[in-house]
């Protein structure tokens, strides 16, 4: 296998494994929605990530990147939708009385539509300038130069999509297993607050960036 696709695999488990946005977005809308709605959040997110890809591909993403005031809007929109479904966790979290009886006994795929999640997953990544950054400065390193780098692009993007796609499914998997449990009240409530302040969190890390 070539060397420098082995350092291509190497560098996107590094880049999957570290927590972010999309990792908490998951872990949220699994708790929420369950094992469906976890599953289709991480759809929604390579499916962003797909379009990053071609965009990259065709040269797009590159004009972004090089313009200072769209990258930067760009920014802020990702940052304010990270804070907003933040906030939205927190106030969920928040909420007692008859709302948190009834949503106990709710089956979790009522509680978080399928397109819902699907959506947040894509909203997310697409509103994301970080993934702009990441494609441009990655996949041109490893892609093979000439008539053949628009495909090698592509394939590049696409096995990083299904790294991903694999990686965000296993998590909420992982978590959807413990749904029981987590869905209990108390705990719920508890991680819906975590996660809602782990959103926040991001979103104002990445609007106070300077590129």
């Amino acid at each position: 296998m070539d060397t420098s696709f082995l350092a291509f695999i190497s560098i996107s488990i590094f880049v999957l494994i570290t927590p972010g946005p999309d990792t908490a977005l998951v872990v949220r809308n699994t708790i929420v929605g369950g094992r469906r709605g976890g599953v289709f959040t991480a759809f929604g997110i390579v499916s962003g990530q797909a379009i990053w890809v071609f965009a990259t591909s065709i040269g797009i993403v590159a004009l972004l990147v090089a313009s200072e005031p769209v990258f930067h809007a760009v920014r802020l929109g990702g940052a304010a939708y990270l804070i907003y479904l933040g906030t939205r966790s927190l106030y969920e979290a928040a909420r007692s009385g008859r709302w948190h009886d009834a949503a106990e006994g709710m089956p979790p795929a009522q509680r978080l539509s399928s397109r819902t999640a699907f959506t947040q997953g894509l909203a997310s990544d697409l509103s994301n300038p970080k993934m702009a950054a990441f494609f441009t400065s990655l996949l041109p390193q490893f892609a093979t130069p000439g008539d053949g780098a628009f495909a090698n692009l592509m394939l590049l993007g696409a096995v990083f999509c299904l790294m991903t796609l694999a990686w965000l499914t296993l998590y909420a998997l992982a978590v959807a297993r413990a749904g029981d449990f987590l869905r209990r009240r108390n705990v719920r409530r508890a991680l819906e607050g975590l996660m809602g302040a782990a959103l926040i969190a991001l979103g104002l890390r990445i609007a106070a960036e300077h590129r």
